[in-house]
C-alpha cells in the first residue's frame, strides 16, 4: 500500500493506465484479426472494408499515444500488402 500522497495518485493512474492499454491492446488485435480473416476466407469486398477501418483506427491509436506512427504506418502497411495479394490472385 502506498505511505504517501504522491505514490496513491500514482497507484490510481497506473490503474487507469493499465485499463486504458488493455482495451486499445485487444482492440488492435481484433482489428488486425479481422482484415486477416476476411482475407483467409477470400472476401475481397469485406477484407478492403475491414483494412479501410483498421487504416483510420491505427492511426486513431497513434494520436492517443498508444502507438508510434511508424509502427502504425507498418502494420497498415503489411496489411495493405496482404489485401492487394488477394485481388491478384
Amino acid at each position: 500500500m502506498a505511505n504517501h500522497k504522491s505514490a496513491e495518485k500514482r497507484a490510481k493512474q497506473t490503474i487507469k493506465k493499465t485499463e486504458r492499454n488493455r482495451y486499445y491492446r485487444t482492440r488492435f488485435k481484433n482489428i488486425i484479426k479481422a482484415v486477416r480473416s476476411a482475407v483467409e476466407e477470400g472476401n475481397k469486398e469485406g477484407a478492403q472494408e475491414a483494412l479501410k477501418v483498421a487504416n483510420k483506427q491505427l492511426h486513431h491509436f497513434v494520436s492517443k499515444g498508444f502507438l508510434k506512427k511508424e509502427t502504425a504506418s507498418r502494420k497498415v502497411s503489411r496489411l495493405h500488402k496482404l489485401v492487394n495479394s488477394l485481388e491478384v490472385a
